[in-house]
């Protein structure tokens, strides 16, 4: 039951739960996240080091990039956040999250990832 309510109490931060919608499409680094939240770059560190320490991300180095995906080894933590994902309709800063994120990964404006395309 504890690791039910340390859930809920890390996704009831607004910007821990919009990383988490964000990291459930697609992996990200620090400074894309940083793009699309419109947060600052420590801000953003420091919530997705609580994730990371509750479990929730993990995190991979390529090169000079750290690139952060979701990590949900409880299949309840995950069905949570795949009922959010599959309502986000009714979340309206979710919404505006994931159309930045459309907008930014079309037009090739993401850092990380327009490296990782030259390469």
């Amino acid at each position: 039951m504890n690791h039910l309510i340390e859930f809920f109490k890390s996704i009831s931060d607004e910007t821990r739960l919009r990383i988490l919608v964000l990291l459930s499409r697609k992996e990200m680094c620090v400074c894309e996240l940083c793009e699309v939240l419109e947060e600052s770059q420590p801000k953003v560190s420091r919530h997705l080091a609580r994730l990371r320490d509750m479990g929730y991300v993990r995190d991979e180095r390529q090169g000079q990039w750290v690139f952060y995906y979701t990590n949900f080894a409880d299949s309840v933590h995950e069905e949570i956040m795949n009922t959010i994902l599959n309502k986000i309709e009714n979340y309206p800063q979710l919404m505006i999250d994931v159309d930045r994120f459309n907008r930014k990964s079309e037009d090739g404006s993401m850092c990380a990832r327009r490296l990782r395309e030259e390469v």
